[in-house]
């Protein structure tokens, strides 16, 4: 039986000039836990105790998230992974196995890219990058009048009132509605002017209102030169679990879906969820940078993929 959450106090570090809020807690190999967009270090509040057990755990508030600064500054996936360079290295931490959650599975997907030296294993969760398709509630946020109608559907008049309605419909533990408690976080968070222009920014650098227009499929052929493990869930209503059955085709082939589980695994199954990461870097040992391997992968592109993904596999259902 899965330990009950542990309350780690949130630390803080300025780099850049920005304070940057992080949680710590554990000893041993690193594992960095990314949240994803609107969401802040608590949505691992489930899991870190008991991956504290196995590993240093190290989950920050991205910048413009939580009780980190919200500058008008760089919200794109590479500022982000550099962001997340720099406070491992504030923090003096060399290598760690990064853990993405929604768009945060992005932002793992291109530190692995941009710092393969740093990276020994990735899990991606519910992942962004992986296709287009994304929740029209998330689409809207690029149209031109979502500013002025998040601030009125967040006004103080009502948000108790509608961040009640979306726990209630999320306790009723139907699939449709099970990550409603979640959103009803998010959308209590849209309340501060600062959160909603940050996620205005970070949303205008991956979608816009036809879906995510930013991807990493055409260099996934790289996850050969490091474990990955792709965790879904199957009722996923926010990044369809189909993208799970994309990255399978690219390269991705350690895919695993979950039923009975949302857009938030990690905290529908928190036992599964850190059996999975547990064992995972245990059977995986970790990558080992050659800038030979990396330089000749680059060159042969996707002709560089040594195994092809049979048209009858499919991703594991645990």
């Amino acid at each position: 039986m899965i330990s009950p959450p542990v309350s780690t106090e949130l630390q803080f570090v300025v780099v850049h000039g920005y304070r940057r809020a992080y949680r710590k807690v554990g000893s041993g190999p690193t594992l960095l836990l990314i949240h994803g967009m609107a969401c802040d270090s608590t949505t691992w509040d489930r899991v870190i105790g008991p991956l504290s057990e196995h590993f240093t755990v190290i989950a920050p508030d991205l910048l413009g998230h939580g009780e980190s600064d919200k500058p008008d500054g760089d919200y794109s996936i590479g500022g982000y992974a550099n962001g997340m360079r720099d406070l491992l290295t504030v923090l003096g931490v060399d290598k760690v196995t990064i853990v993405g959650h929604s768009f945060g599975g992005g932002v793992a997907m291109q530190f692995a890219y941009q710092f393969p030296e740093r990276t020994e294993r990735v899990v991606l969760v519910s992942s962004g990058g992986l296709g287009r398709e994304v929740t029209p509630l998330i689409r809207a946020l690029t149209l031109p009048g979502a500013p002025l109608v998040m601030a009125v559907a967040t006004a103080r008049a009502w948000r108790p009132f509608v961040a009640a309605g979306l726990r209630g419909l999320s306790a009723t533990g139907m699939s449709a509605t099970r990550d409603l408690g979640e959103v009803a976080r998010i959308y209590e968070s849209f309340a501060e002017p600062r959160s909603r222009a940050a996620v205005r920014r970070l949303t205008s650098h991956v979608l816009d209102w036809r879906g995510q227009y930013v991807t990493m499929t055409d260099r996934t052929y790289l996850a050969q030169l490091m474990p990955v493990m792709v965790v879904w869930g199957r009722d996923d209503r926010v990044i369809p679990a189909s993208h799970a059955v994309n990255a399978e085709h690219h390269s991705l082939t350690d895919v695993r879906l979950l039923d009975d589980a949302g857009h938030f695994p990690h905290r529908d199954h928190p036992e599964r969820f850190v059996a999975m990461v547990t064992e995972f870097v245990a059977e995986n040992p970790p990558a080992t940078y050659h800038r030979g391997k990396w330089r000749a992968m680059l060159r042969r592109g996707d002709q560089a993929v040594l195994t092809t993904v049979s048209e009858s596999s499919s991703p594991a259902v645990v």
